[in-house]
C-alpha cells in the first residue's frame, strides 16, 4: 500500500516519506491510501489518524490466521 499526502490548499499528491519530512503539522495535510500499483484508492482523503487506522485494519486482516 502507498500512503500519499498533500497540503489542503494544494492539488498534487506526493508519496509520504514520514512525519519528520513534513514542513508543517500533520493537521495541515490531507492523506490517502492507494494499492501498490496506485490504480485503486483504498481510503479517500482524510486526516492522518483516520487513514492510518484503516491502514492498520487492512494489514491486520491481511495477516490474520484463517
Amino acid at each position: 500500500m502507498v500512503l500519499q499526502y498533500k497540503l489542503k490548499i494544494q492539488k498534487r499528491w506526493k508519496d509520504y516519506a514520514g512525519k519528520n519530512k513534513l514542513k508543517y503539522s500533520v493537521s495541515k495535510y490531507d492523506f490517502r491510501l492507494l494499492n501498490e500499483k496506485k490504480t485503486k484508492i483504498l481510503v479517500e482523503k482524510g486526516p492522518y489518524k483516520k487513514v492510518m487506522k484503516r491502514f492498520r485494519q487492512i494489514e491486520f486482516f491481511k495477516h490474520a490466521k484463517k
